[in-house]
Formats: C-alpha cells, sequence, structure tokens
C-alpha cells in the first residue's frame, strides 16, 4: 500500500496535475469562469441560473429542495432567492398554506431572464463537449455519474 512511508497513487501520475480530481477540478473552474463571464451579461449569478433552471423544471419546489439542487447549503439558497425575489424573477408566498416549506416559482421576467441566459450558458456547454469526439460522450457522462456515485456511498 506504501512505498517508502508514502501512499501510492491510484494510477501513473508524474505530478499533481495528471491526477484526476485535479483534472476534474480544472474543467469545473473552467466552467465556472465561463458561466461568470457570460451570466454578468445577464445580470446573473451562477447559483441564480440554477435556481431559476431548477425552478422552471419543477415549479412550486421548495427553498430546502432548491438548495440541495444547486448544491448549496440552505442558508445561501435563502440569500440568493432573496436576490431573485428583489430583482422580480421570481415569487414566494410570506407564509406557507400548510406545512412550513414555501413554494417558488418564476416570475415572467424570470422566465426571460432564464431564457437569454440559457443560450449562453448552453453555447459555453457546446464549445465544452465540441472538444470530444461526439461518439464518446454518453460514455464520458456516464463515467462521471459513476465517480460521484462512488464518493456518495
Amino acid at each position: 500500500m506504501t512505498e517508502k512511508g508514502k501512499p501510492v497513487p491510484p494510477h501513473a501520475a508524474g505530478d499533481v496535475t495528471e491526477h484526476v480530481g485535479y483534472r476534474l477540478k480544472r474543467a469545473a473552474a473552467a466552467l465556472r469562469g465561463a458561466m461568470d463571464k457570460a451570466l454578468r451579461e445577464h445580470g446573473l449569478t451562477v447559483p441564480q441560473y440554477a435556481c431559476l433552471e431548477l425552478l422552471d423544471e419543477r415549479p412550486g419546489i421548495s427553498g430546502s429542495e432548491l438548495a440541495r439542487g444547486t448544491f448549496v447549503t440552505r442558508q445561501s439558497s435563502s440569500v440568493v432567492l432573496r436576490g431573485l425575489q428583489d430583482g422580480g424573477l421570481v415569487t414566494r408566498p410570506a407564509t406557507a398554506d400548510h406545512g412550513r416549506a414555501l413554494p417558488v416559482h418564476l416570475t415572467d421576467e424570470g422566465l426571460r431572464h432564464l431564457t437569454a441566459a440559457r443560450a449562453a450558458v448552453y453555447d459555453i456547454e457546446r464549445r465544452m463537449i465540441g472538444a470530444i469526439p461526439a461518439r464518446r460522450l454518453d460514455a464520458l457522462l456516464a463515467d462521471l455519474d459513476r465517480m460521484a456515485a462512488a464518493l456518495d456511498e
């Protein structure tokens, strides 16, 4: 398991930049940077865009569900939602009809922002996946899902 007291790397790597985790982080950082730049032109942040996307797919979900679906804490999600609400992009009742969950919905203005921003984000994704052969995309997606599942266990 160890070589001279040092852990053995999981695969042959000349240095840290050749490790899978490093490469995933580098790709994620490049994606985040491109999205930050593109979304800034639409007056949105990446977390705001993620919330709008999720609300378009699942109207009326709660803030807690939004937090889980956008990979942020409940507190961070509340801050993002407050900003979207102040901007007139989402609505959320002041009190719940039943239970504690406050359903969140896109406004017409929120949908307009999302539609414009989505086009920019999809252009970024096209650039990103255009860098690999189309025949490998399904395998890449499956591999990424398997890696995430391996760490979720």
